[in-house]
């Protein structure tokens, strides 16, 4: 009973509650992004900036499968914290061991299926020849690890919606320290270039998911893993599915346009990806304190309703608002003064850092309209409206893309930015409309009573 009190998100200072929930998810997040920066700082500097463009030229590609599994997963979070707001603790193990199947099962056959069509998809994406072999090979490689990340990521949503945000970040800085030693191996030591970057982070997202199952063994109980009939629980399955599917189609269909966009971006040149991908990896690593927040308001959020304190889950929200606008003001100052620098760090030619500051400044101005964004969007998904968020993140890429193809002649490869920039701008609106429809439904329903 201990144990569970510390891990009850609905008593207590909701500042203090956010900032001991959401700091762990914050540093797990910043060490997941270690494994892309160790290995484009080290090709980078090693291998040149040919090499790091042929593994920048497969990120859109990989990131299609990491964020439909962080995006099911997502709603796998908010259904475990619901139940655990209601007191219902003996289906959380039932919920990690049907997901686990679930999702296992799945990548294990996309893994299968991808690796061989890595070079058409490539094709498709009209990679520079000059560097389709090596992208080619680095996402061969990384396809092996999609299996383990899908495991890691059902139990580290079911420990987050449990209250432990604590085991994920154990299990990523044991990956991280594992994944830097065999970069300098695999790159430095031996010199096998990109692939041997791929090898070093797939051996380190194995190394995480044992790590994380161990974890839970010895301290959740609970969550102890069945190998039985009772293993895959249909009706968690079909209810951790309506919460999941939206923000997996959600966040796979974004990532099918990153694709699409990685295309467009293909269309400037090398120096372009070089410049504009790494912006990319800097920016995810940036963003994150505001993503993590967003994330820690849905949890914290799933648990108040779900033990019936709706009035607190709207306190969650203006707090962790106010919070994630100190945070992005913060981010955006860093951004305008260290972006340049920091691009620097990755071994790219000058004219590469200019494109990638210059992209910077069109979009670090907009952190904080994304901060406002990501809580509003939190607080919805806590509620459980998982379709609806799908949707509006589905609508604002279309708004990206359209912006990007409609700006291209007049901005060049600065559209980029910007048309994300206002994508943020639309994602807010939509958000606002739709937290302002669903209290106003709430008053008129007290009103009824």
């Amino acid at each position: 009973m201990q144990q569970e009190r510390k891990q009850d998100l609905t008593q207590g200072s909701i500042i203090k509650t956010l900032v001991l929930f959401t700091v762990p998810l914050i540093l797990s997040g910043l060490l997941q992004q270690v494994f892309n920066w160790v290995d484009a700082f080290i090709v980078g500097n090693v291998e040149g900036e040919g090499a790091l463009a042929g593994i920048g030229a497969t990120t859109s590609l990989y990131n299609l499968f990491v964020t439909v599994i962080v995006g099911f997963t997502s709603g796998i979070s908010v259904l475990t914290a619901q139940r655990y707001g209601m007191g219902e603790r003996e289906q959380l193990r039932d919920i990690l061991s049907s997901f686990v199947f679930l999702l296992g099962g799945v990548f294990v056959a996309i893994a299968a299926v991808g690796i061989p069509l890595t070079g058409p998809i490539l094709t498709l994406l009209d990679t520079p020849a000059d560097i389709f072999a090596i992208g080619k090979s680095y996402m061969q490689i990384m396809f092996l690890g999609v299996p383990c990340l899908a495991i890691y990521n059902v139990y580290a949503a079911v420990l987050r919606g449990f209250g432990d945000s604590r085991a994920p970040f154990l299990s990523v800085l044991v990956c991280s320290g594992l994944n830097v030693i065999l970069d300098i191996l695999f790159v430095v030591i031996l010199p096998y270039g990109a692939a041997g970057a791929a090898t070093a982070t797939v051996i380190s997202q194995a190394a995480m998911t044992v790590f994380v199952i161990s974890y839970t063994l010895s301290k959740h109980p609970l969550l102890k893993f069945r190998f039985n009939r009772q293993a895959i629980n249909g009706l968690l399955l079909s209810g951790g599915t309506a919460f999941s599917l939206p923000p997996a189609v959600q966040a796979g269909t974004s990532s099918l346009g990153s694709i699409f966009l990685q295309r467009f971006m293909n269309g400037f040149g090398e120096q372009t990806v070089a410049a504009i991908t790494t912006a990319y990896r800097i920016d995810c690593v940036i963003i994150l304190p505001i993503v993590n927040f967003g994330s820690g308001i849905a949890t914290v959020v799933a648990q108040n309703i779900g033990a019936g304190n709706e009035k607190r889950a709207k306190e969650v929200l203006k707090t962790g608002a106010m919070m994630i606008a100190v945070v992005a003001l913060i981010l955006t100052a860093i951004v305008l003064f260290a972006g340049g620098p920091l691009i620097a760090l990755f071994g790219l030619t000058a004219e590469s850092v200019a494109i990638g500051k210059a992209f910077f400044q069109s979009i670090a101005v907009c952190y904080i309209i994304y901060g406002l964004a990501m809580a509003v969007r939190g607080y919805l998904e806590g509620l459980g409206d998982m379709l609806f968020s799908g949707l509006a993140g589905i609508t604002a890429l279309a708004v990206r893309i359209g912006a990007s193809y409609g700006g291209a002649a007049r901005f060049g490869n600065m559209v980029i930015g910007y048309a994300e920039a206002f994508s943020w701008v639309v994602l807010l609106a939509i958000y606002l409309c739709r937290f302002y429809y669903k209290n106003k439904l709430q008053s008129q329903r007290k009103v009824e009573l």
